[in-house]
């Protein structure tokens, strides 16, 4: 797509705050700002999984230091997108961009309707646990994170809800490059009835496994070009970095709220366009 890396690496440093904010994914704003910039989808695809991946790494060390990551949770879910993200590079030159625009603008509606419709905070603080670390229970999909000065314990479930969900993420993120948390995220929130925060952090930190598994598809399509993913790199570390920081400081409803209008405004981007 021949743009500056300076210029991609400050987009790619504002979408990953934002992503890594959300648990969405810096490429989810990220590919639709520069495909209404000019870019060809099947370029502006590495360039946003590249951001991905790099928040990701950038993000997660501070996520797992307060104990907001899932790790069983993040790999079971993870199995079902990345085998995803594979499919959907695979088939990404092969399936046309306005349906993949369509797709894209329909999901990232959904997620956000679904984040901001739901009212009040789901799982509520347990005084008992007050002086226990956060983190997960070994050998379950539960476990306890810190709102403020509160111990709040959760349990996923559904998975049978929640997998195919991933697994959609997955097929989306290979196809358009966005990385796929912006279906991750709702789903495990949602639909698996995690807390945002540990929904967020989870995806996060996963959303490099995704990416990665797409990217080694476009570098086999010689689709990787070294300075725009340089750009998007440099970028995204900044940005997952700060993101990281920021959320920890928020509600969990002020961050369900922020994630439900970034993926509406995700859908009138992308629809517009198409």
């Amino acid at each position: 797509m021949n743009a500056a890396p300076l210029l991609i690496a400050a987009l790619a440093t504002a979408a990953a705050l934002l992503g890594s904010l959300g648990g969405i994914g810096g490429a989810t704003l990220l590919v639709p700002v520069l495909v209404a910039m000019g870019a060809e989808p099947t370029a502006a695809a590495p360039i946003g999984l590249a951001t991905v991946a790099a928040g990701s790494l950038a993000a997660s060390s501070r996520q797992l230091a307060e104990g907001t990551v899932h790790h069983r949770l993040g790999v079971t879910v993870e199995l079902a997108a990345a085998a995803g993200a594979v499919t959907g590079a695979l088939l990404s030159l092969d399936v046309s961009e306005r349906l993949i625009a369509w797709v894209l603008a329909a999901a990232a509606a959904i997620g956000g309707v679904a984040a901001l419709a739901r009212r009040g905070v789901r799982n509520p603080p347990l005084g008992i646990l007050h002086a226990e670390p956060a983190g997960e229970w070994p050998g379950t999909l539960g476990g306890q994170y810190r709102n403020g000065e509160e111990i709040v314990p959760y349990q996923a479930t559904h998975l049978e809800r929640g997998l195919p969900a991933a697994l959609l993420a997955g097929v989306v993120a290979g196809l358009s490059g966005v990385g796929g948390g912006f279906l991750k995220t709702p789903a495990m929130s949602e639909l698996m009835n995690v807390p945002v925060k540990v929904a967020a952090a989870t995806t996060t930190f996963t959303l490099g496994i995704t990416a990665a598994a797409g990217l080694l598809v476009y570098a086999v399509q010689g689709r990787i070009e070294p300075l725009e993913l340089a750009g998007a790199i440099a970028g995204a570390v900044m940005g997952g970095w700060l993101g990281a920081r920021l959320q920890q400081s928020l509600a969990p409803t002020a961050v369900r709220r922020a994630t439900g209008v970034l993926l509406l405004i995700v859908a009138v981007v992308v629809a517009v366009r198409a």
